[in-house]
């Protein structure tokens, strides 16, 4: 059995919005990784003071008239969701500033979020070719912003999250329709910090009224991240003879498709001490090795589950029978082309798996071929999923760029020592 670190969205999310309040925040369980330490970085370049005590954040927060213009250039590493959530944060803060990335990042689109952040009278600009770096700059003294009413063509929480953060600063009712779900955890969030969230999930809409009185500050310990966790879960299901406990584990409901998905499969998951903690519900997993068995994949679970693909593909080729996965195109625009990348990857172990241009087919039941060495295209869920891959294949799998792993989930390695893999690096 095992605990995991916090959830990588919640961990984001309450750290900028620690820093939104006024007030002391304290934050348990809070994920120390290449990602958040790019959102904790950019919180000191604005002026916001900070601590690590352990696994403990404790933010000063002063509310967003207090932070001010950074002098340099905000690095956001290789994460998309650093840059969108400072984005949204700062239009609604009214901070100049430049938001830029890695070079993997300069690659991901940029019009969906500038676009309806322009037409609420955010002054942001994307680099020719619609990539980082974005330019963002202060508005005239009395230039407000206006809310907005829209309807996003892609359900997206990073999307939605931003453009409800720059309401947060906006006149008006922020009003925002997806086509399917997307995670909430901003929502849940907002609302325990005071902020008045109405929400139909019914046709996906979300209604945000600006606060008339600063954000509440959090006090709480963040849930281990289920989409780390999803790692472990599938390493089990497919190691013969595996029992495995994974305890206090965020099971936000838009979430945790990849656990229905798996159980339709024929996957052993059994839920325990089930509770909530700031509106998101959490609790223990218990996982055994079972017989899977090939399935469909697709609309709204997709979305369920965006984060999960490079695991779930790996399950589904020890899975007996098909497996095919449709309209997830969006998988093109992760970290790395995750449909592309994937396919080629398993491939070269031995996987009978077919790109498609919204996903991808696979013949399952055959055991990975492994003795060779794959690559992770700097993606760190795909460089995990390969290395899921290799304790299940016939020889040993070399992983190169594994370091990319610590990006989002240090301890993963260590863990699967534990558990009795043989790892090295």
């Amino acid at each position: 059995e095992c605990t995991l670190p916090g959830d990588k969205s919640l961990t984001h999310r309450v750290a900028l919005f620690a820093a939104l309040a006024e007030g002391e925040s304290r934050v348990g369980n809070f994920l120390r990784a290449g990602v958040t330490q790019a959102m904790l970085g950019a919180l000191s370049d604005f002026g916001v003071d900070w601590a690590l005590d352990g696994d403990t954040l404790i933010i000063q927060g002063r509310g967003p008239s207090e932070l001010h213009s950074p002098k340099n250039v905000l690095n956001c590493g290789n994460s998309g969701t650093t840059l969108w959530l400072l984005a949204g944060a700062l239009a609604g803060a009214n901070v100049s500033c430049i938001l830029d990335g890695s070079s993997g990042l300069r690659t991901r689109p940029m019009g969906r979020i500038v676009e309806p952040l322009c037409a609420m009278g955010v002054r942001i600009q994307a680099a020719p070719g619609d990539v980082a770096p974005l330019t963002l700059e202060s508005r005239p003294e009395g230039e407000a912003l206006q809310a907005l009413e829209i309807s996003l063509p892609v359900a997206s929480a990073q999307v939605k999250t931003a453009i409800l953060l720059a309401g947060l600063g906006a006149q008006g009712t922020t009003d925002l329709r997806e086509p399917g779900p997307s995670r909430d955890h901003t929502e849940r969030l907002l609302a325990s910090m005071g902020v008045e969230i109405m929400r139909d999930p019914q046709i996906h809409r979300v209604r945000l009224q600006p606060p008339d009185s600063p954000l509440r500050p959090l006090n709480l310990d963040l849930p281990g991240d289920i989409s780390s966790a999803a790692f472990l879960i599938v390493a089990a299901l497919i190691v013969p003879g595996s029992d495995l406990l994974l305890k206090g584990i965020g099971l936000n409901p838009t979430r945790v498709g990849l656990l229905d998905v798996l159980q339709k499969m024929g996957a052993s998951i059994e839920f325990h001490n089930l509770k909530e903690v700031h509106g998101e519900p959490m609790g223990d997993l218990r996982i055994q090795t079972s017989e899977l068995v090939g399935i469909r994949v697709e609309g709204p679970l997709v979305v369920r589950m965006i984060d999960e693909f490079p695991i779930f593909a790996v399950a589904a080729a020890l899975a007996r029978g098909k497996t095919t996965v449709s309209e997830a195109e969006e998988l093109r625009h992760k970290e790395s082309d995750r449909i592309s990348s994937l396919c080629r990857e398993l491939h070269n172990m031995g996987v009978k798996i077919e790109e498609k241009p919204d996903g991808f087919v696979i013949e399952g039941g055959v055991r990975p071929r492994g003795g060779v060495c794959v690559a992770s295209h700097g993606d760190h869920r795909l460089a995990m999923a390969l290395s899921v891959a290799g304790l299940a294949a016939e020889e040993p799998t070399g992983v190169e760029g594994a370091e990319i792993i610590n990006e989002s989930f240090p301890e993963f390695t260590a863990i699967l020592r534990g558990f009795g893999a043989e790892a090295t690096s």
